[in-house]
């Protein structure tokens, strides 16, 4: 058969797309905290969670994209500098997690994530030292998985920046308090790097602000990250009774009553308006601080704006000084001038009779052409003070 009437069948196009595809190294992180390392593609990750195509370009590093927070049906997409992250009811996606900066918040994920199974077990084994009381207190401030998860990734950055502003307030005061001292060309060029470093470190800080800020002023946003809660509506939106994904399931009788009464609490919540107060406290901790931090490089760049016009009253300040001493020879320079003229006029070779007998002549002529050029320098020295041209 010819080369035109070649047909490849459908498994081995897939086969050669898959092969195609570039893979991303992932930290896989349920919610008991174990985690496992996977080399997955884009579509591997499409098969395991249900996202388009689009939102996988959010994490992609060979495109530029803002700092972001997305609310998918089953999953958030998590762009927070270098903290991108899918995260589902169940589980966390983490990209490069080999990463020096992405390490801590694996570390963080890990101490975290596995909450309530563990502790609802030791509630119940203690249960009767403690009372049901606690127990039930306990597991109703319980968070669920996506929001400890969105809170691990929140707090990282939010230290990484802050971390970073202050390295930087460390390496800029004393290079802005040396350069007021001497102004130099190395001292120049250090505070312009430094300048330039709070500028790019500014704007890192204003997107992950700006995103905070446009989640906090958007319910139905906030609404979308409730995973949990989503599930639960899917699986029984009409139950009171159903128990979300986050509340675990318990071993003894007793403690399925309290996790029952507890359900039913969070789902009157659940099938009334979208109650988002838990998340906006989370998001309004963390927009507060990521605010302070942007307030550090704000009053920086403060410091640096006052210091450049500090510099540029000091260069005016020399170049009046120069413009001063340059009016100065200039007059010197017309007064040498005249003096010169005189010189140069009985210099010449011209008769005249009065010249023999008098030779005290030349002496006078010395001394008046000198007083004169003195007079009109100190003539033009004292219209130039007096018009404020020079300093007093």
């Amino acid at each position: 058969m010819g080369r035109e009437g070649f047909i490849v069948p459908m498994e081995t196009q897939a086969s050669l797309k898959k092969k195609t595809a570039v893979s991303w190294r992932w930290m896989l992180m349920d919610d008991s905290g174990e985690g496992a390392v996977l080399d997955l593609d884009k579509y591997d990750i499409m098969r395991r969670v249900p996202i388009h195509a689009r939102d996988l370009r959010i994490l992609d590093p060979m495109l530029s994209y803002p700092s972001i927070i997305l609310g998918r049906e089953r999953a958030i997409v998590l762009n927070l500098e270098h903290i991108k992250a899918i995260i589902t009811s169940e589980e966390v996606l983490l990209r490069d997690p080999l990463d020096d900066n992405v390490i801590p918040i694996i570390e963080e994920l890990q101490r975290r994530l596995p909450p309530v199974n563990a502790i609802c077990k030791g509630q119940v084994e203690d249960e009767e030292n403690h009372g049901a009381k606690d127990d039930v207190e306990s597991v109703e401030q319980e968070s669920p998985f996506e929001f400890r998860a969105l809170e691990v990734a929140l707090e990282g950055i939010c230290s990484f920046l802050d971390a970073r502003t202050r390295e930087l307030e460390t390496a800029a005061y004393p290079a802005l308090d040396e350069l007021t001292s001497k102004i130099s060309s190395r001292n120049l060029d250090r505070v312009r790097k430094l300048k330039s470093a709070m500028t790019r470190l500014t704007s890192r800080v204003q997107k992950v602000r700006d995103e905070l800020e446009q989640l906090l002023d958007d319910d139905d946003d906030m609404a979308d990250l409730y995973l949990s809660r989503k599930s639960v509506k899917a699986s029984s939106p009409n139950s009171a009774s159903s128990i979300p994904d986050w509340v675990p399931p318990s071993p003894t009788i007793g403690s399925n009553s309290k996790i029952s009464r507890i359900s039913r609490a969070s789902l009157t919540t659940i099938n009334g308006h979208n109650d988002v107060e838990e998340l906006e406290m989370l998001l309004e901790a963390y927009f507060m601080q990521i605010e302070g931090t942007l307030n550090k490089l704000t009053t920086l760049r403060e410091y640096i704006d006052d210091t450049e016009d500090y510099i540029n009253i000091q260069l005016d300040n020399h170049r009046n000084q120069l413009i001063q001493l340059e009016l100065f020879l200039s007059s010197g320079t017309v007064c040498l001038s005249i003096y010169s003229l005189v010189a140069a006029i009985f210099g010449m070779n011209i008769p005249y009779t009065w010249k023999e007998g008098h030779g005290y002549v030349f002496k006078w002529v010395v001394i008046l052409a000198g007083l004169l050029c003195g007079s009109i320098f100190l003539s033009i020295v004292t219209y130039a003070r007096h018009k404020g041209l020079v300093g007093s």
